[in-house]
């Protein structure tokens, strides 16, 4: 079962090393093209929460060692999963923004699929927790259970409301949690 458990992880690793490479390269446009694409800031903190919430899932996913037999739909699901977070990475920061005023606009324009797509990762990540094994998914009590709700109803309000300063509180939000919940559960 190494064996196949080393295929699963090389393909989620390939899908997200190509989704942390999206946002870096774009990232580094900025800084090389400053005076074509000015950045935006609320714009930014999506990315950079995008850039966490990847690499926190890579992190996540060595506990599928865990999982003692492995069959083809299940190894599909995954890939599909992790297509998902690259899908994510290309709406935040896609290779072109030409058709639009700038990363506000394209931000505005966008964030209903952007919100989208975080409903759906945080509604498929209980299937994949749920693959790693029931006692896995006792193990992280009510936390786990109520973070991931709470992000789809924040996400559904993130898709209804355009309001800046609400825009700009809930990227916060997601990025401050994200690091604590990171922090609490591998750094302590």
């Amino acid at each position: 079962m190494e064996e196949t458990f080393t295929h699963v992880r090389t393909m989620i690793s390939i899908i997200l090393g190509f989704s942390v490479a999206q946002l870096l390269k774009n990232g580094v446009k900025l800084i090389d093209h400053n005076k074509i694409l000015t950045p935006y800031p609320l714009h930014l903190l999506w990315v950079v929460y995008s850039f966490l919430l990847i690499i926190h899932f890579w992190w996540w996913e060595a506990r599928l060692k865990d999982v003692v037999s492995w069959n083809f739909l299940e190894y599909l699901f995954l890939i599909l999963y992790t297509a998902m977070y690259y899908a994510l990475s290309v709406l935040i920061f896609p290779d072109s923004i030409s058709e639009y005023k700038g990363f506000k606009d394209y931000f505005f324009s966008r964030k209903k699929w952007f919100f989208s797509f975080l409903i759906v990762i945080f509604i498929t990540d209980f299937a994949d927790t749920l693959l790693k094994g029931r006692d896995y998914f006792t193990t992280l009590h009510w936390e786990y259970p109520l973070r991931n709700a709470a992000h789809i109803l924040l996400c559904i309000a993130g898709i209804r409301y355009s309001n800046i300063r609400f825009q700009y509180l809930l990227a916060i939000l997601f990025i401050l949690y994200e690091f604590i919940y990171i922090w609490r559960h591998y750094f302590v």
